[in-house]
């Protein structure tokens, strides 16, 4: 290991290697960040509002009050313009979260917050009390990331959490997702035929959730492939419980340019 690599502090220090100080780093508050998922596409004629207004919202200086990902989903395609920023694999989380909360369908543009449907959002006021009601929870996971860019193309990540309830154990993931910002299109065709979107938060891949062992803890290290547009990027990294969709604790933490 070379000298970039340094110990975390404490007692983790001689059990995990971190990126040193001139990388980025990042750790979860002692409050609950809110997790806030937007199911949208450019096929979708009244979703550009919603992508407006996640844009548009204050998710707090550190320590944040919520983490947003924006999952454009595939569904739309069909309909004569390709989202770009379209997976079926954000299609099938949506889905997963429908199944999780029992809901009766899924539709775009959808907010979920904290796993549960954010119908309200459109109401100034709503997101504000909302928000403040889940910061005041007590953290339930503690999480930390270390990213260091390897070159212009990948990035190498550490992920540590810690979940320290047993009963908060129980069907606990990490799931972590690379998010980009400042992005723009041009639609061609299908309901937003004419129009120049703009998009922030968008998730350009998602890493599927890694179960917590019986231990509370989970370490892992891998890289991830960077997209060539330019654009702010940032690393999400959130515990949730498979079998609900509650959420534990999200964590963002921008990726430092080389």
């Amino acid at each position: 290991m070379n000298a970039m690599w340094s110990c975390l502090l404490g007692a983790a220090a001689a059990l995990w290697p971190v990126l040193s100080a001139a990388d980025c780093h990042a750790a979860s508050p002692n409050h609950t960040v809110a997790l806030l998922e937007l199911y949208t596409s450019e096929g979708c004629d009244s979703c550009p509002p919603a992508d407006r207004w996640l844009s548009g919202l204050d998710l707090g200086a550190p320590p944040a009050r919520a983490v947003a990902l924006a999952f454009h989903v595939d569904y739309w395609d069909r309909l004569g313009w390709r989202d770009r920023f379209g997976s079926a694999a954000f299609t099938e989380r949506q889905h997963e979260q429908q199944s999780r909360r029992h809901a009766a369908f899924v539709y775009t543009p959808q907010v979920l917050l904290q796993g549960t449907d954010f119908s309200v959002w459109h109401d100034a006021s709503q997101p504000v009390a909302a928000l403040a009601t889940i910061n005041a929870r007590p953290a339930r996971a503690m999480i930390e990331l270390d990213v260091a860019p390897l070159d212009g193309s990948t990035a190498a990540v550490d992920l540590y959490v810690r979940i320290p309830q047993p009963r908060d154990r129980a069907h606990a993931a990490v799931a972590v997702a690379l998010t980009q910002s400042g992005l723009v299109s041009d639609v061609k065709a299908g309901e937003n035929a004419g129009k120049r979107l703009s998009h922030d938060h968008v998730v350009r891949s998602l890493r599927a959730g890694a179960p917590i062992g019986v231990a509370g803890e989970l370490r892992q290290h891998f890289s991830l492939p960077l997209p060539a547009e330019r654009g702010p990027l940032e690393i999400v990294a959130f515990a949730e419980n498979t079998a609900t969709g509650d959420v534990l604790q999200a964590l963002a933490l921008p990726v430092c340019t080389p």
